[in-house]
C-alpha cells in the first residue's frame, strides 16, 4: 500500500510543494482587502462609482480589485486603504521553517 506524502503534513506545505503557496498568499490578501473595501462601502453607502471617483481610479479599476481572478497593483490597494482612512503596511521578515 503506498503512503500519502501530504498526511501529517500543513496546507500550506501542499502548496509550496506545488509551487503556488506565495500566489495563493497574494490572492489571500487581496480577498481580504476587497471584503473589508466592500463592507466599508456598504457602512458609508458608496456606490462603485462614487468609491472610485473617491479613489481617482476607474470604475473598472475598481472591479478588478473585487475580481478575484485578477490582479491588481500595490498602488490601487493603497488607494483603496486610504479612502477607507487607512494605511496598508508591508513588511518583509525571516520565512518560518
Amino acid at each position: 500500500m503506498k503512503k500519502n506524502k501530504h498526511v501529517g503534513s500543513n496546507f500550506d506545505d501542499f502548496l509550496a510543494e506545488e509551487g503556488i503557496l506565495e500566489e495563493c498568499k497574494g490572492a489571500a490578501v487581496k480577498q481580504v482587502i476587497a471584503y473589508q473595501l466592500q463592507r466599508w462601502m456598504q457602512k458609508q453607502r458608496l456606490s462603485k462609482t462614487a468609491m472610485a471617483t473617491k479613489m481617482r481610479v476607474s470604475q473598472s479599476t475598481l472591479d478588478r480589485l473585487f475580481n478575484p481572478a485578477t490582479s491588481v497593483t500595490l498602488t490601487t490597494l493603497i488607494k483603496a486603504a486610504q479612502a477607507m482612512g487607512k494605511n496598508i503596511e508591508i513588511s518583509i521578515s525571516p520565512r518560518s521553517r
